[in-house]
């Protein structure tokens, strides 16, 4: 299995064709502020959509998601609070995670976690 870069690239890239498969428009990847770094930045219908993707090469689909701690989701939270203000966006957000089990080197399961997290701002 490749090594853990290797890997968290190889999921942030199934994640995003997965995602514009089911119609979402890719407008970051791998977007930072300060200490903080979102995977993927999205929109579909007018739903501005931060994503945070976890890819593993064993253990269980379900348990992946838990590996984003609170320390993850607050970074990511104020990362998404200055792409707003930047970008000057007053819609609506969400915050997701993607998950992705490797099965073996071509084979993975992916799961798609809408609404994750909510900020607490």
């Amino acid at each position: 299995m490749a090594s853990h870069n290797e890997l968290g690239q190889s999921g942030e890239k199934i994640a995003a064709e997965y995602l514009e498969r089911e119609g979402y428009q890719i407008l970051e990847s791998n977007w930072r502020h300060h200490r903080a770094e979102i995977d993927l930045i999205v929109l579909k219908e007018g739903v501005l959509v931060f994503v945070e993707v976890k890819t593993r090469s064993g253990g269980q689909l379900a348990d992946i998601a838990l590996a984003v701690d609170e320390n993850k989701k607050t970074l990511i939270i104020h990362a998404a609070v200055e792409y707003q203000y930047q970008k000057d966006h007053e819609g609506e957000v969400r915050f997701d995670i993607i998950t992705i089990l490797y099965q073996s080197e071509n084979t993975f399961d992916i799961q798609h976690f809408q609404d994750a997290f909510f900020p607490g701002l």
